[in-house]
C-alpha cells in the first residue's frame, strides 16, 4: 500500500512517476494491426485498449476487477450560502449510497465495479477557506492517505468520486490557483443556486485566493489550504494509483479539480488517467483543457458520485472486448489486411 509520511513524502511521489510498458504498448499495437478490421476503424477504442495495455503491463488488458471510490467530506465555505443544499445533506446521501439507492450504486453495479464509500470527518467540516486554510498539515496527509488507501495492486480499472456540499466552491478555487483565470472563470451553478448564489461563490473564491494565493508554493499546500478532505482524498488515490500501475477514470468537475495542482507541479500525472466526461458544469471544459486531456464522453451530465466514470467505463470494457476477443486475420482466415 502506498502511504505519504508527511508533506515531503507526497512531494517526493509526485516527482518520481513510473511510465508505462513501452513493450506492452508496442506487442498490443501488434495485434490491433492483425485483427479483422480497417486499421483504426475502432477509433479511440484502439487508443483506450493501447493505454490500458500499458499500464497493466500486459498485451491483452483485461476489466476483471474494476473498483470505485466515494470520499464524502463537508466544507466550512457552505456556511456562506454557496450551495443550494444545507451540508447534512452530505451525510444523509452518504446513507444512500450505504443502502444501494444513489445512482452511483446503480451505474457502479452495471459497469461491474466494486464501490466502497469513505465518509471523512463529516461531523467536522473543513475550515472556511475565505478565513483559513481549509485543513492542517496532518488533516490534509489523513485525507490524502484515505485516498491512497483504496488503492490495491492488481486493479484492472479506479474510479473515484465525491459527495460534499459546497465542493464546488473549493474545487474551483483549486483550478483557478493552479491555471488562472478570475473566479468568475471558473464557478458555476453546482447543485443549482441562483444569481445572488453564484455571486457569493465568485466571492468566496476570489477572498480564497487572495488569502492564499501567496502561500500556495506546492500542490500539498495548495491542497491543504484551498481543498477539502474527499479531494484530497482523491488527490491521494490518483497518485497512489500511478505508483501502483492502475490505470484512472476521471469523473467531473471535482474530481479533475482534484488533479489540477498536481498537474500544475507535474503535468505528467494525468498519463495513467483517461477523463470519462466533459460535464456540465461551467469549468470543467476549461480544466479538462488545461488538463490537456481529451473525455470520452459528452452526456451533460453533472451529478458527480463518479456517476460520469462509471458510465466511461462501459466503454472501456468494450475497448477492451474487441482488442482481446476479435479474431486475427491468420485465425479467421480471412486474406490480406483489410
Amino acid at each position: 500500500m502506498i502511504r505519504f509520511d508527511d508533506a515531503a513524502a507526497f512531494t517526493r511521489a509526485l516527482a518520481t512517476l513510473p511510465e508505462p510498458d513501452a513493450s506492452a504498448i508496442e506487442a498490443a499495437a501488434a495485434r490491433q494491426a492483425q485483427l479483422t478490421k480497417p486499421a483504426g476503424s475502432l477509433g479511440r477504442l484502439e487508443e483506450i485498449a493501447l493505454f490500458m495495455a500499458g499500464w497493466q503491463r500486459r498485451e491483452r488488458p483485461r476489466a476483471d476487477c474494476i473498483r470505485a471510490a466515494i470520499f464524502a467530506g463537508n466544507h466550512g465555505v457552505a456556511a456562506r450560502g454557496v450551495s443550494a443544499f444545507p451540508p447534512a445533506v452530505t451525510a444523509q446521501m452518504v446513507e444512500n449510497f450505504r443502502s444501494g439507492g444513489a445512482a452511483i450504486n446503480a451505474l457502479a453495479a452495471a459497469c461491474g465495479a466494486d464501490l466502497s464509500v469513505v465518509p471523512l470527518d463529516l461531523d467536522r467540516p473543513t475550515a472556511d477557506i475565505c478565513e483559513a486554510p481549509a485543513m492542517t498539515e496532518a488533516e490534509c496527509l489523513h485525507a490524502l492517505n484515505a485516498g491512497a488507501a483504496v488503492v490495491t495492486p492488481g486493479t484492472d480499472l479506479l474510479f473515484v468520486g465525491e459527495m460534499g456540499i459546497a465542493n464546488t466552491t473549493p474545487a474551483a478555487a483549486l483550478c483557478a490557483q493552479s491555471f488562472g483565470g478570475l473566479a468568475s472563470d471558473w464557478i458555476g451553478r453546482g447543485t443549482g443556486i441562483d444569481e445572488a448564489g453564484l455571486a457569493r461563490k465568485a466571492d468566496a473564491v476570489a477572498r480564497a485566493l487572495a488569502l492564499h494565493g501567496p502561500h500556495c508554493t506546492s500542490a500539498f499546500e495548495t491542497l491543504r489550504r484551498l481543498g477539502g478532505r474527499e479531494i484530497a482524498a482523491m488527490a491521494g488515490a490518483i497518485l497512489a494509483a500511478r505508483h501502483l500501475s492502475v490505470p484512472m477514470l476521471l469523473d467531473g468537475f471535482i474530481s479533475c479539480a482534484a488533479v489540477a495542482p498536481l498537474a500544475r507541479d507535474n503535468p505528467a500525472i494525468t498519463g495513467h488517467c483517461l477523463a470519462s466526461h466533459a460535464s456540465a458544469e461551467a469549468g470543467h471544459a476549461r480544466l479538462l483543457h488545461a488538463l490537456e486531456l481529451r473525455p470520452l464522453l459528452h452526456l451533460d451530465m453533472r451529478l458527480g458520485e463518479g456517476s460520469g466514470a462509471a458510465v466511461a467505463a462501459q466503454v472501456v470494457r468494450s475497448a477492451l472486448a474487441a482488442h482481446g476477443g476479435m479474431a486475427t486475420f491468420a485465425e479467421a482466415a480471412v486474406a490480406g489486411a483489410l
